[in-house]
């Protein structure tokens, strides 16, 4: 009875086609090649200092505790480089995403600020705006309202401030303004959207009417 069940449990890849025999040869080849392959399966260093993780990303660097846990789960080398990269590339974004809108807030607090109180700022906020939109392209509105810089440039602008584009003698340039109106015609401001034109076109409002 126990010699036919063990005989059913062998695959018919390691039985002979005409006679039914157990072909013990190639069970035994099998098994090598089984224990081999595990024998090279990847598996966790000796000490979680062995680990060799790249970051070279610069967002941060490997967490001796965090690889002492994953160690202790016997985590591969590769293992834990993929929760590394999984991190970089899930986890980091958040991160500047939440930093940039700190900056942000910052940024009104000094407007407030400089603009003499939550009321006035509110005020002067709703007039930038509208004369924003009514003069410039949103490309470069956006640009200017995303800073403290620009958004007392764009200020100067609606007040009728004069250009103050200074070459390297201390003269004022009377082409600036020439010359930026000429960049925001400029194919790669209004249709490619170039970012680093539109960066520059940017630069010279902020530069025309900053203080």
């Amino acid at each position: 009875m126990n010699d036919t069940l063990l005989d059913n449990d062998i695959p018919q890849k390691f039985k002979n086609a005409e006679t039914g025999e157990v072909n013990v040869a190639a069970m035994a080849q099998s098994y090598k090649a089984l224990e081999h392959k595990m024998s090279q399966s990847p598996s966790a260093p000796k000490s979680p200092e062995d680990y060799c993780v790249d970051c070279s990303h610069g967002f941060f660097e490997a967490d001796s505790e965090m690889n002492q846990k994953m160690h202790e789960k016997g985590f591969t080398n590769d293992q834990v480089q993929f929760v590394y990269d999984l991190a970089a590339e899930k986890m980091v974004p958040m991160v500047i995403e939440m930093a940039g809108d700190f900056k942000a807030d910052r940024e009104v607090e000094k407007l407030i600020e400089h603009f003499g109180g939550p009321e006035k700022w509110k005020e002067v906020s709703r007039q930038l705006l509208a004369f924003g939109q009514k003069n410039l392209p949103a490309d470069a509105l956006d640009s200017l309202t995303s800073s403290f810089e620009g958004v007392v440039a764009l200020y100067n602008m609606m007040n009728g401030d004069e250009p103050s584009i200074s070459n390297a003698k201390g003269n004022i340039d009377k082409s600036g303004e020439t010359e930026l109106q000429s960049m925001m015609r400029d194919p790669k401001y209004w249709r490619d959207k170039d970012p680093s034109f539109v960066s520059k076109v940017t630069e010279g409002f902020q530069r025309m009417y900053g203080k």
